[in-house]
C-alpha cells in the first residue's frame, strides 16, 4: 500500500491551520471519503488526528472541501484538552476510521441515542506515538459506547498491526490481561475530560463496559453503510462536504482542482506558541 503524506497550511496552533492528506502519487485525498475503510481483510485504516500525550483537539473538518484536519474551535478559541491528573493530554493515538459516519438522523438501538455526525473515533493503544495525519493500519479489539451530550459517540479500541503487542491482542479481553488498568483508565479519561470546562461527567452505555471485537466490527460496518448513504445522497448529510478525488461521482474533482483548493489557503509558516496554561494539571473527581 502506497504511503500517505501531508501538506500543512497556515501556522500550527492558529485558527487558520489546516492539514491536507495526499496519496502515494501526491494526489490530494479526503481522509473522510477517499482513504479506504479497510486496508486489507480485517485490517482497518486509521487517520491519526491527535498523537498520544498531546492536547490540541484536531479533527477531520467535515465542513470544508477535501476535509482537511483542523483544530476544533469553541467560542472563538482553539480547543486544547485539559490534563486531568494523572493523565497528560490524550492517552492513546486518537483518530478516526475513514469512510464511516455516525448518522445524526439514526437512533442507535443499543444506546437509544442518535449519531454524533462524525466518522467513528478510534483509540490506538500501541507503544509508538504516531504523528498527526498518519494513516495507520490497525486491528480492532472492541468498542465503548460513550454518550456525549445525548449523542452516541462510539470509541473503538484498536492496535497498530506492527506493534509488538499486536500478535497477543486479538479481542477486548486480551487488553486487561496484557495491559492491566488501561481500559479502566480509558473510561475515566472519557468521563472526566470535559469536567475542567464546567461540564458534567460523560456517560457510557453498557455500564461502561467495552463490547468485544465482533460487536465493534458490526458497529463499524453500520457506520460504513451510513457513509455510503451519505455519499449517494440518500440521507441528509447535515452540511458534510463530499468533495473527493477517487469516488468518480458528482462531487469528485481532479488533481489540478484539488491542488487549487489547497493553494487558496496561506502557506505554512512557523507554528505559534502553545497557550501558557496547556500543561496545567486539573484535579477532578467522580465521587
Amino acid at each position: 500500500m502506497a504511503g500517505y503524506t501531508v501538506e500543512e497550511r497556515g501556522s500550527r496552533n492558529s485558527l487558520e491551520y489546516r492539514m491536507f492528506i495526499k496519496d502515494g502519487s501526491g494526489k490530494p485525498v479526503s481522509p473522510m471519503h477517499d482513504i479506504p475503510m479497510l486496508a486489507s481483510d480485517g485490517i482497518y485504516n486509521m487517520v491519526v488526528e491527535v498523537p498520544r500525550w498531546s492536547n490540541a483537539k484536531i479533527e477531520i473538518d467535515l465542513k470544508s472541501a477535501l476535509n482537511p484536519l483542523k483544530q476544533d474551535v469553541k467560542k472563538g478559541k482553539l480547543r486544547y484538552v485539559a490534563n486531568c491528573f494523572p493523565h497528560h493530554g490524550y492517552i492513546w493515538n486518537y483518530g478516526a476510521i475513514p469512510q464511516t459516519w455516525e448518522d445524526p438522523n439514526h437512533t442507535d438501538p443499543s444506546t437509544n441515542c442518535k449519531g454524533d455526525n462524525d466518522p467513528i473515533d478510534v483509540c490506538e493503544i500501541g507503544q509508538q506515538i504516531h504523528p498527526r495525519g498518519a494513516v495507520v493500519q490497525v486491528k480492532v479489539l472492541g468498542v465503548f459506547a460513550m454518550i456525549d451530550e445525548g449523542e452516541t459517540d462510539w470509541k473503538v479500541m484498536a492496535i497498530d498491526v506492527n506493534d509488538p503487542l499486536a500478535e497477543n491482542l486479538n479481542d477486548i479481553n486480551d487488553v486487561d490481561k496484557i495491559m492491566p488498568g488501561f481500559l479502566k483508565a480509558t473510561v475515566e479519561w472519557f468521563k472526566i475530560y470535559k469536567m475542567p470546562d464546567g461540564k458534567p461527567a460523560n456517560e457510557f452505555a453498557f455500564n461502561a463496559e467495552p463490547k468485544n471485537k465482533e460487536f465493534a466490527e458490526n458497529i463499524i460496518a453500520g457506520t460504513n453503510e451510513s457513509w455510503k448513504k451519505l455519499i449517494s445522497g440518500e440521507i441528509d448529510g447535515k452540511g458534510t462536504v463530499m468533495t473527493n478525488t477517487t469516488l468518480k461521482n458528482g462531487e469528485s474533482v481532479d488533481t489540478e482542482n484539488a491542488g487549487g483548493i489547497i493553494a487558496q489557503l496561506p502557506e505554512m509558516v512557523d507554528e505559534l506558541p502553545l497557550p501558557e496554561d496547556v500543561d496545567k494539571w486539573h484535579y477532578v473527581s467522580l465521587k
